[in-house]
Order: C-alpha cells, then structure tokens, then sequence
C-alpha cells in the first residue's frame, strides 16, 4: 500500500522528497503527496490524515502521543528565521496597537513572536494566508506581518522592512539554532525506524545530484525565480535535514519548554525522549 506523505509545496520539501516520492529509494513504498500550507498540515495531523507530515515544532505538544517524531527530514537552521515586517514608511519601533498578520496560529513562527513580544503584545491578530501577508502590509491592511521562507529574500520589493529578526533573536538568547518545520510518522501506520531512513537517503540523493530534482522544485515553486529557489534551498536544507543531532533537540526542547512555561502550549515530555532517533 502507498504511504501517505503531506508536505509544502516550497523548495526545501520538494527538494528534500523528490528521491523518495518518485521511486528512487530502494525499499521504500510508493508515495501518495498531498501539498499544503503547514497551517492545513498541523491540523490535518491532529486527525491522524497522513503517514507521514511536515508539521510546525509548535503543533509537537498536540500530536506527540500519536506521532513519531523523525530525527531528519524537517527544517532547522541558523539565519532562518521568522521575520516581523511593516511598511517601510511606517516608522515604527514596536507593535503597540499594532494589527499583525500571521500564517497560523500553531505555527513556530508565530510561537516565537509570542515569546518575543509578551512584554508588549499587538492589539490585534489575523490569521491570514501566507501569500496575501506581505501585499495586505503594504496595502495598509495590517500593520505589521509575521512572514517566513522565501520572503526573507522577496520583501524589500513590497517596500516593506524588518521590525525584528526572531531568528537571530531566539539565536542570541539561546544559542540555539530556529526549529521550524518537523517530519511526523504516525504510529501504527509506518515504521519510524525505515520511514527515517527513506528520508535520509531521499536528501542523500538530492545533495548528490541537485539536477534530478530541478523540473520537480520548479514545478511547485508557486512561481519563484531560480536564484531565489536556490537560496531557499540553500538556507533550509542543511546539516539539520539530515540528522537533528544533540543541537537540534536542545533547540526543540528549549522553544517547547519555554512556550510551556509561558502558558502557551502544553506541557510536553522531552522531545528526545519521545521521538524515534538514530
């Protein structure tokens, strides 16, 4: 039987997956991909609607007791983080009442915007797809946008700004690097053990010949140029992709249990030691 696989359409999952979604991975089961949103991810996993998901860190304290989570195939880095946007005009210093735009609500980045502005929170928040927040900051519509990925690269054209970049802030608190997106398999459903080492093997390949990938990063690239597809990649595709290793579950433990002890998740085991690792 296929295994079912939800991920984004952005370049660092297609990437990452082309290997082992198109047949290439010896041993491993066919594949059946949805694409969508991480917001749509994070709450098609509390139904249990796929295999294996890519899921914002912040969904972890949700999902942990029916999900393995993987020690590959996700998103963490240093330089990666969230950014807070305004207008370029807009001369502001902090977001007091302020209007924000955000992407989700049990996303990391709006989990780290919650701890970095708890001493003077917005007045107000939308969730708002990820694509109509920085034209809705330029238009005037919000006040302020919590953006990730390809915007870091794409904002300047919208004459928009950094207020704050929430990864070298979380990165100068803690030391740590940005825990974004993470690879769930569902218990019962796929052997974590093999499912990571389909996984791995898949970004092996992608590393080892990037060209084999190309038509099918392109193709669901939501029209993004190709030196920006490169960057992108180049950014959140990195050690962390293969292998969480000592310093990425540091970095998950430290953000869950500093939203826990804030109030804004709940209390969670270790993620190590609920996690399947190599």
């Amino acid at each position: 039987m296929a295994l079912s696989l939800a991920i984004s359409p952005c370049p660092n999952d297609t990437f990452v997956f082309d290997a082992l979604v198109h047949g290439r991975v010896p041993g491993a089961p066919p594949v059946e991909v949805t694409f969508a949103d991480v917001d749509v991810t994070n709450t098609a996993a509390e139904r249990g609607a796929f295999d294996l998901v890519k899921v914002s860190y912040a969904a972890l304290p949700w999902l942990l007791d029916d999900y393995h989570l993987l020690p590959c195939g996700g998103a963490l880095g240093r330089g990666c983080g969230p950014l807070v946007l305004t207008r370029a005009d807009a001369d502001r210093v902090d977001l007091g009442g302020a209007t924000v735009a955000v992407p989700g609500d049990r996303t990391t980045a709006y989990l780290l915007f919650r701890l970095w502005s708890a001493g003077q929170p917005p007045a107000r928040i939308e969730i708002v797809p990820f694509h109509e927040i920085m034209p809705g900051v330029a238009a005037g519509r919000y006040d302020a946008g919590l953006v990730i990925h390809e915007a870091r690269f794409t904002y300047h054209r919208h004459g928009l700004t950094a207020l704050v970049d929430l990864g070298e802030w979380w990165e100068s608190d803690t030391g740590l690097p940005i825990p974004l997106g993470a690879i769930l398999a569902r218990k019962g459903a796929v052997d974590p053990v093999a499912a990571a080492g389909w996984i791995r093997e898949s970004v092996r390949q992608a590393w080892a010949d990037p060209a084999a990938s190309r038509e099918y990063v392109l193709a669901h690239a939501q029209e993004m140029e190709p030196d920006v597809v490169d960057r992108h990649i180049g950014l959140y595709v990195n050690e962390f992709t293969a292998d969480l290793g000592d310093a990425g579950f540091a970095a998950v433990e430290a953000l869950l249990g500093r939203a826990a002890d804030a109030g804004l998740v709940p209390q969670t085991s270790s993620s190590r030691a609920t996690a399947w690792t190599s």
